[in-house]
């Protein structure tokens, strides 16, 4: 019976007491909390904001004074990291990438489109694949390169100007073997411009290109020597001023002054740096330079094609992209080619194969030969020397190895004509 009063009390003294010490504990903390928040942040704003002021002048003196590069560069990296100066820079790139990638396009369309394909040589060959040489095993190429001639006076076109390029299968090592105009061959029967056919004879090798072109140079050549022509490449005499312009001349040294009325060719002795007309004057001269002789002009057409190719190689033309677009803007306008070089990319992968020559690699050499008996202006071959630098070219070894072994051997005479030889009065 006195359980519930006694707990009714406790509960009621318990809960006086929580109240008193709550609004007493709130009145303590109100009012301290109240005074030492207020003393508090007023001491310390006061503080701070002199603080603060005292801070701000030093960053306006500092601001003020000009800034170091470290601290500019961190600016500017800041400025880049804001997101929007580093979208601008990117589509400038991609614009300059663009435009750049659209005018090498259409240079390259140019450029490959200025090549003429002789399609119609092609044709003629095929005509006659049973009669032509296997092609060799490997890699290695057998490049015909034809200097063509239009004869006004004449009414025809010949190629006194015939060089065998051999680039060996392991592009270590490059030949040229030129052909002499008035060596006597065996010229096949060949069709000529007028839809006729020419008939089969003996006589000059450059009379080959008179009657058929290319097709017939080619033929005749290679009855002659059992070697494979893989490609060809004609230049006329326009093309041949127009490559030489483009790489800035080609520089030669003469031994004393020379003239030559039928070509045009008038130089004082010393250096000369020949362009243009004067550099074809060069290599077609032949009367009245040296010995007059056909020889004497096969040896300075192999310098000056040296002399034009070593300063295509070292002054970095194939290397900067400025030099050598004028550069093959001037060969492929000036060339025609069968069908395995008429494009840009084949072209200019045959140049980059002599590009990566080893220096000396690329040397010059001529058919062997020996004045006609008969005849006081026609050569005719060397032997053995002549057949064993043609085997030295289809097995693609060295031709100077081969050349050096051959005149140890004792001396032939020359093979005997398959075809009847051609006679005029100066036999």
């Amino acid at each position: 019976m006195n359980t519930q009063p006694e707990d009714q009390e406790g509960r009621g003294a318990q809960g006086d007491w929580a109240g008193q010490e709550g609004r007493e504990g709130q009145e303590g903390l109100d009012g301290r909390d109240g005074r030492e928040g207020q003393e508090g942040l007023v001491g310390r704003d006061g503080r701070d904001g002199q603080e603060v002021r005292e801070v701000q002048e030093v960053r306006e003196r500092r601001e003020a004074r000009p800034h170091p590069p470290g601290r500019r560069l961190n600016r500017t990296l800041r400025a880049v990291r804001s997101g929007r100066p580093l979208r601008l820079l990117c589509a400038g790139v991609a614009l300059l990438v663009g435009l750049s990638a659209v005018a090498g396009w259409l240079a390259y369309r140019k450029i490959d489109g200025n090549i003429r394909t002789d399609e119609q040589t092609a044709a003629l060959l095929a005509e006659y694949g049973a009669q032509r040489p296997a092609p060799h095993p490997g890699g290695a190429q057998n490049i015909l390169l034809l200097g063509s001639d239009w004869r006004q006076e004449a009414g025809s076109e010949r190629s006194d100007t015939v060089m065998l390029l051999h680039v060996a299968a392991d592009r270590r090592r490059a030949e040229v073997l030129s052909v002499p105009r008035d060596l006597r061959v065996d010229i096949p029967s060949c069709l000529r411009q007028d839809g006729e056919y020419s008939v089969e004879q003996n006589a000059q090798f450059n009379w080959a290109f008179q009657f058929g072109g290319a097709a017939c140079t080619i033929r005749t050549l290679e009855k002659l020597t059992g070697i494979r022509i893989d490609h060809h490449l004609s230049v006329d005499f326009t093309g041949f001023k127009k490559i030489v312009n483009a790489v800035g001349g080609v520089e030669v040294n003469v031994r004393k002054a020379e003239h030559d009325p039928n070509v045009g060719l008038d130089l004082s002795a010393g250096k000369h740096l020949l362009k243009g007309e004067t550099a074809l004057s060069y290599v077609r001269a032949r009367s009245y330079v040296g010995d007059g002789s056909d020889l004497n002009r096969i040896s300075r057409q192999q310098d000056f094609v040296a002399r034009l190719a070593a300063k295509i190689r070292n002054n970095g033309t194939l290397a900067n992209p400025a030099r050598l677009f004028p550069v093959l803007d001037a060969a492929t306008s000036a060339v025609s080619a069968d069908t395995g070089l008429d494009s840009l990319s084949e072209l200019y992968g045959m140049v980059q194969s002599l590009q990566e020559l080893p220096p000396g690699a690329l040397t010059f050499h001529t058919v062997p030969h020996r004045q006609a008996q008969d005849h006081w202006y026609r050569l005719d071959l060397e032997q053995p020397e002549a057949r064993r630098v043609f085997e030295a070219v289809q097995k693609d070894t060295p031709l100077a190895a081969a050349l050096r072994r051959a005149q140890r051997e004792p001396a032939e005479e020359p093979d005997e004509p398959e075809f009847e030889p051609y006679h005029d009065a100066y036999e």
